[in-house]
């Protein structure tokens, strides 16, 4: 929106997101939980985040703010889901308009967690993080100006923005900065919609192709697993009001996974292959 002041803005959100990157290797310090139900939580938060109708960003500054005090403190099972809604709560107070009260939260875990303990979860976690909140730059931003060199495609974006989100699921994204996460999405999407990565997107975006390709690899090989469609994601993508991402997702990855391995290439009138369903 403010052209003059894009790169300057941008130098700074690279700086910021360098600062609040977990540790990928976390899950080594923990003594009960397993990445496996890192996955589970995740998902969960991504149901209780659509139900209330949040902002994408409180689900991805929750989701960094558990990863974060995941990376800092030896958490038990039986308060991961604490952690994970006290996350939501105080990422909900950065970003909503009007964010849910505490005893939503409360409703959300089925009274599994009192009002006090979120309350107390909260001082922990802001402490534990040194109150360091905002600084977290969501994907978002990234895909906003990277979607300037295809002047905002609907279907690009939309598909993208699952994709981001199956990002979520995995852990070895977690050593992935939110721009490297946006420009996955955006150029996974473009391959499946049969585009390429040219000099607009490399240059909206600060990365290559080569780049991209490990990244690109671990969504589609995830999209493509057995037990994908059992994740809230993929059902929440495969919605109308979401062009059934998910779907038109989950069988490119199927039929095309190993396109992957190779760079894309174009037919000789460059013609883009893909839609989504409208």
């Amino acid at each position: 929106m403010v052209a003059e002041y894009t790169e300057e803005i941008f130098e700074y959100m690279n700086e910021l997101e360098a600062s609040v990157m977990p540790s990928a290797n976390y899950m080594n310090s923990q003594t009960e939980i397993e990445w496996s139900m890192r996955t589970t939580l995740v998902d969960w938060l991504l149901q209780v985040h659509l139900r209330y109708h949040m902002l994408p960003e409180t689900l991805w500054i929750a989701i960094n703010i558990v990863d974060r005090f995941l990376s800092a403190r030896v958490v038990s099972l039986v308060k991961l889901q604490l952690v994970g809604v006290t996350a939501m709560f105080v990422a909900a107070k950065y970003e909503e308009i009007l964010a849910p009260s505490v005893d939503e939260f409360v409703f959300m875990t089925e009274n599994g967690y009192t009002k006090d303990e979120i309350l107390k979860g909260e001082r922990i976690i802001l402490q534990t993080l040194d109150f360091k909140v905002s600084n977290y730059c969501s994907p978002y931003s990234w895909v906003r100006r990277i979607s300037k060199a295809d002047d905002y495609d609907i279907h690009t974006r939309t598909l993208c923005k699952f994709l981001m989100e199956v990002t979520l699921l995995d852990e070895r994204f977690l050593r992935a900065k939110p721009s490297m996460i946006a420009a996955v999405g955006m150029y996974v999407a473009r391959r499946m919609l049969g585009g390429d990565w040219d000099d607009l997107f490399m240059f909206y975006s600060n990365y290559t192709e080569h780049q991209l390709l490990p990244g690109a690899r671990f969504v589609v090989e995830r999209l493509a697993s057995a037990d994908f469609e059992s994740y809230y994601v993929c059902k929440k993508y495969a919605t109308k009001r979401f062009l059934k991402a998910s779907v038109f997702a989950r069988d490119w990855a199927k039929k095309h996974g190993r396109e992957m391995d190779r760079p894309v290439v174009l037919d000789s009138e460059g013609e883009v292959t893909g839609k989504l369903v409208a």
